[in-house]
């Protein structure tokens, strides 16, 4: 049960992020992370549908990816190694956005045929322009925004042209009825999407332009600082084209791919999927950047060692379609580790500039 990439078409990267939840509102801290209106009773609630509380919940996972993985996206372009473009700074939903099962729930959550704002990234001309969430996005730069079925992709493939000029964005919103009219200036990012699997193996994966964290490994860490160490190391294999060297994009492209579907195959889900396990040097390598781009981004890179610790001793190489079955350099990964972090305080004691 998953929901779909949106807006994103080459170099087109819109990301979403959580919004803090205003006094005063009778919004459920669950609604709040999934951009969902909340139901506006105890009784409402009570007689929710159980493919809307689902959806709550999906959304709400995503939700957390991308707004862990935001600073590190917009903090770290001079890490992507020619994958940085500029994005918008901001997600949209319709009712089609979701699989049908979930239509008709999303359709009772306030989605309609028109794309709506989801999420808007923090600091990003979204935000600064005034975007906000559940705004209805009307028109760009003078055209006509798609609507019904096909929205999303036809909308990134009108956007696309648009942002890769490198100039702001003039948006006409509806927000409660009324039209306005915004531009948008664009925020540079790394230009990885950053995506939810629907499998309870604790893994994650990269194929060179996206980042998979499965259920599993969401559910596995424990803070939103664990999760970061995370979705930095696999945005570290894509930056440094590792999947690339080792000739695994198709493999680990088919594995996200599958584990996006509502109903993976758990088939190809045996031992490492078809991938290649990464070579040592290709994973210190990787978590050496990672460290850096944690710290950029602001992340408390102490904890980092004894997260991978426990990892590793909870799902050791030995666990079938694990994480240290594709990276099992684990004694090697440790002492990197412990080097790096060491360095980097030095450097942030020092103002230095953080370069690996």
């Amino acid at each position: 049960m998953q929901t779909r990439t949106l807006l994103s078409l080459g170099a087109l990267v819109l990301l979403s992020a959580c919004a803090t939840p205003q006094p005063g509102t009778s919004k459920s801290p669950v609604a709040e992370a999934a951009n969902l209106p909340a139901a506006p009773t105890v009784i409402s609630r009570l007689i929710e549908s159980p493919e809307q509380t689902a959806l709550r919940t999906l959304t709400a996972q995503q939700d957390q990816l991308y707004r862990v993985a935001a600073p590190l996206l917009t903090n770290n372009t001079p890490l992507c190694q020619g994958n940085a473009r500029n994005l918008l700074g901001f997600t949209a939903k319709n009712k089609y956005s979701y699989p049908p099962e979930y239509m008709e729930a999303a359709q009772a959550l306030g989605f309609g045929d028109e794309l709506q704002i989801t999420g808007v990234l923090p600091d990003s001309g979204a935000a600064h322009s005034g975007l906000k969430r559940q705004d209805l996005l009307i028109a760009a730069s003078n055209k006509d925004i798609p609507k019904g079925p096909d929205a999303e992709r036809q909308a990134a493939i009108m956007l696309g042209p648009i942002v890769s000029s490198r100039t702001p964005v003039r948006l006409t919103l509806e927000r409660s009825g009324t039209k306005k009219t915004t531009v948008v200036p664009l925020t540079l990012a790394c230009a990885f999407n950053i995506e939810l699997g629907n499998s309870d193996n604790v893994n994650s994966y990269a194929d060179g332009r996206r980042v998979l964290i499965t259920r599993g490994m969401l559910n596995f860490t424990k803070t939103d600082e664990e999760l970061a160490y995370v979705i930095a190391k696999e945005i570290a294999h894509n930056a440094l084209g590792h999947i690339t060297q080792q000739r695994m994009v198709a493999t680990a492209g088919g594995v996200i791919d599958n584990l996006l579907r509502m109903q993976p195959d758990s088939v190809t889900m045996a031992g490492t999927s078809g991938i290649r396990p990464y070579l040592q040097a290709m994973d210190i390598q990787a978590d050496t950047v990672a460290l850096y781009m944690l710290a950029r981004a602001g992340y408390n890179i102490d904890n980092a060692l004894p997260f991978w610790r426990r990892l590793a001793e909870q799902y050791p190489v030995t666990v079938p379609n694990g994480y240290n079955a594709l990276h099992p350099s684990v004694n090697q990964r440790f002492e990197t580790i412990r080097q790096v972090v060491q360095i980097i305080k030095t450097k942030q004691d020092n103002n230095e500039t953080l370069m690996p």
